[in-house]
C-alpha cells in the first residue's frame, strides 16, 4: 500500500526575544490521511515533559496536522535549540530553530576592595554575562553594622581597561566596618548583583560630630546637672572615643572642664558647696577620640540644683460659689526665684476632725489663679494652698479663716416609702424627710445657721425625659401627674447659699386606670397627687 509522504509545511524559526515575552513556535505537516501523526519537543536535546514544564511549556494548535509549542513567560534559562519531531507508522523527520533571550545582565566577577583610607575604598570587578544586551552602568552598593539594608555609593568616575573596571568610594565613615557589592545594568533592567566582598575596616580620623541636645538641670542641692545626646557609634570615627564637658558661671569668662571617657554616657554631674542654687551656667560638650579632639556643641544654659520652696502664695482667699462649690484665689509667686521655678499650685481640703487632707487638686503654673472647686457637702471645711517646685517638695499656706462658707445636705431620714391609696380621684403620696444644716468653720470661730428659704421639687417622667421643678416656700406641693407613666421626684432646699444637696429619688410607678377604683370613668387623663414633706432642722452651735 503506497501512502503520501509527510511533510512539514511551517517550521519554527529563529527568534530573539526578550525576558518575560511569550511565544509560540509553529510546527504544522501535510500527511496521508490514513495515518495518525505524533508531535514531539525537545529542548537543548531533552525531550519536554509538558506534564511536569506545563508552567511554560504547553502544545498548542488543535489539529492532526498541527503540534505548535507555546513557550510561556520566557526566562534566560530557555535560551537555546528547540526541535519539533514528527512522527507516523511510515517515515519520522524533524526540524529546529534556536531561541536566543535578551536579558538583565549577569552579576560582576572578581570583586576586590583595596586601597582603604578613612573616607574612601577602591574596588575593582570583571565584568560578567550580559545576556545579549550591552551593559550600560555599573552601581556600588555599600552596607554597615548600622544601616538597613543595601544603599548605593557615591564612586569617581570608572577606569576601563579591558574587561576589567575599577571604581574609588567616597563619601565613607571612618572607624566604620563596610561591606561592598557591583551590580549591572543595561537598557532591559538591572542584573543580579555579585556575592558580598569581605568586610573591611575603614581607617580612624578625628571626630566630625558633636553631641545633640545638651541640656540639664534639677539634681541636688550644690549640683550641676548635665546631659546630652550620646554620638552613634558610626560616627565616633575611631576608637577611645569620649566627652569633654565645660562649663562656667553664666558672665564668667573662665572655663571648667571635665572629661568623660565612656562613650555610651550621657550625664555628668559636677558638686561643690558653693554653688548656689537655681544658679545660671554656660554649658558645652565637645568630643575626641585616638585620633584627637573634635568639636564643641553649641553652648546652652543650665540651671543648678533647686531647693525646695521657702514661702507659700499669699492673698489665699475663698468665697462660697454655690452649696458645693468654691471659688479658690492666690496671688502667684513674683519677684527674683532664687531658690528655683515654680511648677505648679495645689489645692485641698481636709476636715476639722480628722485633720487629713483630701481630694487635692494639682494645678499648672500657668492656670489662672481663679478657680471653681466642687466639693461633697461636709460638716467642716478648711481649705490651704500648697507650692512645689522641680523637687517636689511643698511648703503649706496657711489655712483659710476670712470666709464663711455653708454646706446644706438634704438627706433621707428612713428609706422612705410612697403608701399608694387609690380614691375616686386622687392619688396621695407621703414622702418623709429630714433636713440637715451642716455648718463650716469661719472667722474668728463664728458659727452661722443658713436660713432655708425654699424648697425646690424637681420631677420628671424617667432618666430620659425633661426635668420639671416647683420652688415653694411652705412644705407642700400638690402636682397634677398622669397616671399611665413612672416618675421620678427629689427635693432640695434653697438658702443664701446656694443648693442643698438633693434628697434620695422618690419613684412613683406607674398606674393603670383600673387602680382608680369608684372612679366610675374611663377616660380620666389625670391624677393628682399631694407630696407632704415634713422638715426637721437641725442647727448645731458648734462643731
Amino acid at each position: 500500500v503506497f501512502t503520501d509522504p509527510t511533510r512539514i509545511i511551517t517550521a519554527p524559526s529563529n527568534m530573539d526575544v526578550t525576558v518575560g515575552e511569550s511565544i509560540v513556535l509553529p510546527c504544522q505537516v501535510s500527511h496521508d490521511p490514513s495515518l495518525a501523526v505524533i508531535f514531539t519537543w525537545s529542548f537543548n536535546e531533552h525531550l519536554i515533559d509538558f506534564t511536569k514544564n506545563g508552567e511554560h511549556f504547553e502544545k498548542v494548535g488543535g489539529q492532526d496536522s498541527a503540534g505548535d509549542l507555546m513557550i510561556r513567560n520566557i526566562q534566560l534559562k530557555h535560551a537555546g535549540k528547540y526541535v519539533c519531531m514528527v512522527q507516523t507508522s511510515v517515515d519520522m523527520l524533524s526540524a529546529a530553530a534556536d531561541l536566543i533571550v535578551r536579558g538583565p545582565p549577569g552579576p560582576p566577577e572578581e570583586v576586590k576592595v583595596e586601597g582603604i583610607t578613612d573616607t574612601t575604598a577602591q574596588l575593582s570587578w570583571r565584568s560578567g554575562v550580559d545576556n545579549h544586551s550591552p551593559i550600560t552602568t555599573y552601581i556600588i552598593q555599600a552596607r554597615t553594622p548600622f544601616s538597613i539594608g543595601w544603599q548605593a555609593v557615591s564612586t569617581v568616575p570608572e577606569v576601563i581597561d579591558g574587561n576589567t573596571f575599577t571604581a574609588t568610594v567616597v563619601g565613607l565613615n571612618p572607624w566604620v566596618e563596610y561591606e561592598f557589592r557591583v551590580v549591572a545594568s543595561n537598557v532591559i533592567g538591572i542584573g543580579e548583583p555579585n556575592p558580598p566582598s569581605r568586610k573591611i575596616r575603614t581607617e580612624e580620623a578625628p571626630p566630625e560630630v558633636a553631641p545633640p541636645n545638651v541640656s540639664g538641670g534639677g539634681g541636688s542641692r550644690s549640683e550641676l546637672v548635665i546631659t546630652w545626646e550620646p554620638v552613634p557609634e558610626e560616627l565616633q570615627n575611631g576608637g577611645g572615643f569620649g566627652y569633654v564637658v565645660a562649663f562656667r558661671p553664666s558672665g564668667t569668662s573662665n572655663w571648667m572642664q571635665a572629661v568623660v571617657a565612656s562613650p555610651d554616657t550621657s550625664r555628668y554631674v559636677f558638686r561643690n558647696e558653693s554653688i548656689p542654687s537655681f544658679s545660671p551656667y554656660e554649658v558645652k560638650v565637645g568630643v575626641y577620640n585616638n585620633k584627637g579632639e573634635g568639636p564643641f556643641s553649641l553652648m546652652t544654659l543650665v540651671h543648678s540644683a533647686e531647693e525646695e520652696p521657702n514661702r507659700p502664695p499669699s492673698g489665699v482667699t475663698a468665697q462660697s460659689f454655690s452649696a458645693a462649690e468654691v471659688d479658690v484665689s492666690w496671688e502667684p509667686i513674683k519677684g527674683n526665684m532664687s531658690r528655683g521655678r515654680v511648677l505648679g499650685y495645689e489645692v485641698g481640703k481636709f476636715s476639722k476632725h480628722s485633720q487629713k487632707m483630701e481630694n487635692a487638686f494639682t494645678l499648672l503654673y500657668s492656670r489662672n489663679f481663679g478657680n471653681v472647686f466642687s466639693f461633697s457637702p461636709i460638716k467642716t471645711l478648711f481649705l490651704n494652698k500648697n507650692i512645689y517646685f522641680s523637687k517636689k517638695v511643698k511648703v503649706e499656706s496657711t489655712v483659710i479663716t476670712n470666709t464663711t462658707i455653708i454646706i446644706i445636705n438634704l438627706e433621707t431620714g428612713t428609706n422612705p416609702k410612697a403608701n399608694l391609696k387609690t380614691d375616686a380621684s386622687l392619688l396621695s403620696v407621703d414622702l418623709i424627710f429630714m433636713l440637715h444644716v451642716f455648718l463650716v468653720h469661719a472667722l474668728q470661730n463664728k458659727n452661722k445657721i443658713s436660713n432655708i428659704k425654699f424648697h425646690k421639687v424637681l420631677y420628671r417622667r424617667n432618666k430620659h425625659s425633661s426635668t420639671y421643678e416647683v420652688v415653694t416656700n411652705i412644705t407642700s406641693v400638690e402636682l397634677s401627674l398622669p397616671y399611665d407613666g413612672d416618675y421620678i421626684i427629689e427635693v432640695k432646699p434653697l438658702s443664701d447659699g446656694g443648693d442643698g444637696s438633693s434628697s434620695e429619688q422618690i419613684r412613683i410607678p406607674k398606674l393603670s386606670s383600673t387602680d382608680a377604683r369608684g372612679s366610675g370613668a374611663s377616660n380620666v387623663s389625670t391624677l393628682s397627687a399631694i407630696s407632704t414633706i415634713m422638715l426637721s432642722l437641725t442647727a448645731r452651735s458648734s462643731l
